[in-house]
């Protein structure tokens, strides 16, 4: 089993750090631009502020949590590192790929892994005209904001949101209210992976909204247009039983 040369990603916390020290006093590393595959010490925001940082190499990531919660992470341990490297298994994510216009006129592109999401800037509620596929399918959403998720982002800040898991794999996307105030018990939608969703800023002037794409925010949009990015693969390794399908699957059994 051949050992893939790997570089090392760590959160600036102590705990992240000293991980990485000793890490690099057990193994030899490489520059992360000779590596075949990034170690990622942290937790899910530095999990996907590596992916990130590394879109256009499409280089491998493998996390280990340092963190709090580590949904997209594997357990740290130090001992047997290359070797569960090699053994790891992949999954491969699209992300989402947002594009904001403002309304002063500027457009922002930018990818999100986990959602886009849309929320009010000020005391008033948003509200939000929303079309799939160019045809509107909801006239006037009145909420505090809405989310569009990928399978992967789905346990995250749509889950908060009482969104739906959508396992990972599925050619779906979540489209998720914020506090829904009318229609109110409107739930939200499941979506093939293909749909284009566009939300328009009712009253934009009046009551502001920002769009968030993963931790780029864009303020003060007028239309806001998502869809899946077909064209950019990422790739995470996992410990063989521990993928990431397996934990959304665990993660829909939770009390």
């Amino acid at each position: 089993m051949s050992k893939p040369a790997f570089t090392l990603v760590a959160a600036d916390t102590p705990e992240a750090r000293a991980a990485a020290a000793r890490l690099a006093a057990l193994y030899e590393t490489v520059p992360p631009e000779q590596a075949e595959i990034v170690v990622a010490l942290g937790g899910d925001g530095l999990m996907l502020e590596t992916l990130h940082g590394f879109i256009d190499r499409g280089t491998p990531i493998y996390g280990m949590n340092c963190g709090s919660v580590g949904f997209l992470m594997s357990e740290y341990r130090e001992d047997g590192l290359p070797e569960r490297l090699a053994r790891a298994e992949a999954v491969t994510l699209h992300p989402l790929r947002m594009q904001a216009d403002t309304i002063a006129g500027a457009r922002v592109e930018a990818l999100a892994i986990n959602e886009v999401s849309l929320l009010r800037e000020e005391r008033q509620a948003a509200k939000l005209r929303i079309c799939i596929d160019g045809v509107v399918r909801l006239e006037e959403l009145v909420c505090d904001g809405a989310l569009l998720a990928t399978p992967a982002g789905s346990t995250a800040y749509n889950l908060s949101a009482r969104g739906p898991i959508v396992p990972i794999g599925a050619p779906l996307l979540a489209l998720t209210p914020i506090s829904a105030f009318r229609p109110r018990r409107w739930p939200g939608a499941l979506l093939p992976h293909k749909a284009v969703v566009v939300f328009e800023v009712l009253e934009a002037d009046k009551r502001p909204v920002s769009a968030t794409a993963d931790y780029t925010e864009v303020r003060e949009v007028a239309r806001v247009e998502v869809r899946e990015d077909r064209s950019v693969s990422l790739t995470l390794l996992f410990d063989p039983g521990h993928n990431l399908e397996e934990r959304i699957l665990m993660e829909q059994f939770q009390h």
